[in-house]
């Protein structure tokens, strides 16, 4: 197969940032998604109606005339009660939790996880249907921080059975085999975790554009997330975790963790898909798994793309994307937007 066309590609899981770097990146996800799940932790994190409304008002107007639905997300509160949320559950298609000060501005992030502090705020999820999406890493020894953390995800799934649970960017081969032991856990995947290793991290000398957070593993692990992506499993969906940072930040000695890939996304999972038989998952991957999983209808767009060659730009703006000036063997060709 030489070409393939994707109804409604989605990204669950995106950083878009805000001011210039907002203007910059946003649309290139607008470009070739039909929509993403946009994630909160600004400075401050969005967490009121109002943040989350204004928000979604400056990354309107940073896509203009793309068809590209936002869906909302609200940084986790231990003191979220059912009235809050139920006043904004038309706003929001999920809360997302950090552990405390586990990645970029998650300082005000949730602290020991004791099942009776976060309760009300998850009952009231649960009955409203609201997704509660984990940045689950422990703050233990960096390659064992996600393999730790799955104790926190049985317990929040036995404790609450009615709450869907998305443990985020998953990385480890223990992350995949807890996705089956609970009908209530479902997972992202990265473009890069599929892709690369820590070796290709550090193995070599430092490549400060491959670093992020969760860390890459180890290259079982790196099979275990391919064995359910290729193989469309119903409980995962693609979410980039495209993280943009400026080149001096990334380049610096206190190297910010995220790999941008938005622009990247689509051809590069197109090009791994095909290496490995594969293409005819890739639209249950980047769209119909999620729109089950969250119960979304994401405005009409199909991307079409195709076995030819692009390099990949050098930076966008400040950012240099994954994979920059490399070649990837598939590139989308056509954007169709509703009825055109």
């Amino acid at each position: 197969m030489d070409s393939l066309t994707i109804d409604r590609p989605l990204d669950m899981h995106l950083h878009l940032r805000d001011g210039e770097m907002l203007e910059v990146v946003a649309p290139l996800s607008a470009a070739h998604f039909s929509g993403a799940l946009i994630m909160p932790n600004l400075l401050p994190p969005v967490s009121d109606g109002k943040m989350l409304r204004e928000y979604g008002e400056r990354i309107a107007a940073a896509v203009g005339e793309e068809s590209f639905e936002r869906y909302m997300t609200l940084f986790f509160r231990s003191d979220y009660d059912y009235d809050f949320l139920s006043s904004l559950r038309e706003s929001i298609t999920a809360v997302k939790l950090y552990p405390a000060g586990i990645t970029t501005n998650s300082e005000g992030g949730v602290e020991g996880f004791d099942i009776a502090e976060l309760s009300e705020t998850l009952e009231a999820m649960s009955e409203l249907g609201i997704p509660l999406c984990i940045h689950g890493e422990s703050n233990g020894f960096v390659m064992d921080r996600e393999a730790e953390f799955i104790p926190v995800y049985e317990k929040l799934a036995e404790n609450f059975p009615h709450l869907k649970i998305i443990m985020e960017h998953i990385s480890t081969k223990e992350s995949v085999e807890a996705l089956d032991r609970y009908e209530n856990l479902f997972a992202t995947i990265t473009l890069h975790h599929l892709l690369i290793t820590l070796d290709d991290v550090a193995g070599g000398l430092l490549r400060p554009h491959l670093f992020c957070k969760p860390i890459a593993k180890r290259y079982e692990d790196r099979e275990a997330l391919r064995s359910v992506a290729l193989s469309a499993h119903p409980k995962v969906m693609f979410g980039s975790d495209s993280a943009p940072h400026p080149r001096n930040a990334k380049e610096a000695p206190g190297c910010a963790a995220g790999v941008f890939t938005a622009p990247i996304a689509l051809a590069a999972l197109s090009e791994l898909f095909d290496s490995h038989g594969a293409l005819d998952r890739l639209q249950a991957f980047v769209s119909d798994n999620a729109r089950r999983i969250y119960d979304i209808e994401p405005p009409a767009k199909s991307v079409e793309l195709r076995k030819e060659p692009f390099v990949v730009p050098e930076r966008f703006g400040t950012v240099v994307p994954m994979m920059a000036g490399e070649e990837i063997g598939w590139s989308v060709v056509k954007v169709t937007q509703g009825g055109e």
